[in-house]
């Protein structure tokens, strides 16, 4: 019997488990007692015999999970960027604590994590915020299950709701002229015209220093990200993944436009004495200080607006230069590699209403390449067709 079951009253069960003999061959025992009816601890014992099946001690943790997420959180400070801890700050202040952190955590269920999603969805919030606090409880746990304080992760039976993709909205090429000739005299323009001709993302682009443009080579290399934190205004912080970290090549014209900026800059800091330091950011305010991505986000908005142009998010201008690559026939890897996706199907997701158009253009690629010598079979007039 590797496992057993006693009664000690009404809604309290001893269990009891064979973990195996030590060192000196002493048969070890584990002993937990669970709350509940006696299907609650069969199905107790059943987890902690998995356990231990899976070679993982068992250790329940008496921390709550309040307690166990403050240390948890104090631990990834050096691991993520500052904009992500106040993110999971957010998540486990406003939902996780609330409504589980009494609870211990060698005690969670997955009965509480359904009831989790059923709250924040009862509270009007939207499925992507229910994900997004599975995924911080799931990394919390994920951890304490590596740490040897839990058997399993709770979370990895729950399903989480789906998210419906926001509908993008992308430019034409007519779209793009249009707008960068309205928007030309905007303190933004070049903001407008670096987003559409290289994909990067608002925060890539703002966080962009002239020691990272190579402008014999006519490529960027991208470094750092600047985000806006609550309370600590703009700061310039680590890529927002390993792979957005990359280097990628400027179309001509934008090559043209950083050179006159470059020369702009430094005219500039000639007439007021300064010395040129290469790590300056390449779009900054008339002090050089980093620019606001809200003040982006909204001058961005007005001058669709001055334009005549439907209304799209700012981060459409990277779907924008993504989709008008693939239309022109540029591989999808490549794609890929500009944008710092962590694989190519992640951007064939994206982008899968652009394939169909992508699939004509290779069947006739195909046809011209072999030089359009198509075989007729003889009497074809008098062949049907199935």
């Amino acid at each position: 019997m590797r496992g057993s079951i006693q009664k000690q009253s009404k809604d309290s069960w001893r269990l009891f488990i064979d973990t195996g003999r030590d060192e000196n061959g002493k048969r070890r025992r584990k002993t937990v007692t669970v709350q509940g009816g006696k299907s609650d601890a069969q199905r107790k014992l059943r987890e902690l015999l998995s356990a231990v099946d899976n070679g993982i001690p068992i250790t329940l943790a008496k921390q709550t999970l309040a307690e166990y997420l403050q240390d948890w959180l104090q631990r990834k400070e050096s691991k993520v960027s500052p904009k992500t801890i106040l993110d999971y700050e957010g998540i486990i202040r406003r939902y996780l604590t609330p409504r589980l952190g009494h609870i211990p955590i060698g005690k969670l269920t997955p009965h509480h994590v359904e009831e989790l999603h059923s709250y924040m969805a009862g509270e009007g919030l939207s499925a992507r915020s229910v994900q997004y606090a599975h995924r911080v409880l799931s990394q919390a746990l994920k951890h304490a299950v590596r740490m040897e304080m839990l058997g399993r992760n709770v979370c990895d039976v729950v399903d989480v709701p789906s998210i419906r993709r926001k509908e993008m909205r992308v430019m034409d090429t007519d779209e793009v002229q249009t707008f960068l000739n309205v928007t030309q005299e905007s303190p933004l323009w070049p903001v407008f015209f670096l987003a559409i001709y290289t994909g990067l993302r608002k925060g890539e682009l703002l966080g962009l220093r002239w020691r990272d443009v190579d402008l014999s080579k006519a490529t960027i290399s991208v470094n750092q990200t600047a985000i806006r934190i609550k309370g600590n205004g703009v700061v310039i912080s680590e890529p927002k993944t390993a792979y957005s970290r990359r280097m990628i090549s400027l179309p001509a014209s934008a090559t043209r436009l950083l050179i006159d900026l470059k020369l702009k800059r430094k005219s500039e800091c000639e007439s007021h004495n300064l010395e040129w330091d290469e790590s300056s950011l390449v779009l900054c305010n008339s002090v050089g200080e980093p620019l606001s991505p809200d003040t982006v986000t909204h001058t961005f908005s007005r001058a669709l607006e001055s334009a005549g142009l439907p209304h799209m998010r700012f981060h459409d201008l990277r779907h924008t230069h993504a989709t008008l690559m693939l239309k022109e026939g540029v591989h999808p890897k490549v794609v890929s590699e500009r944008l710092g996706h962590a694989s190519i199907n992640i951007t064939l997701d994206i982008y899968s209403h652009v394939l169909p158009g992508m699939q004509e253009m290779a069947a006739e690629a195909f046809e011209q390449a072999l030089g359009n010598k198509v075989l007729e079979p003889v009497g074809h007039e008098n062949v049907t067709l199935l």
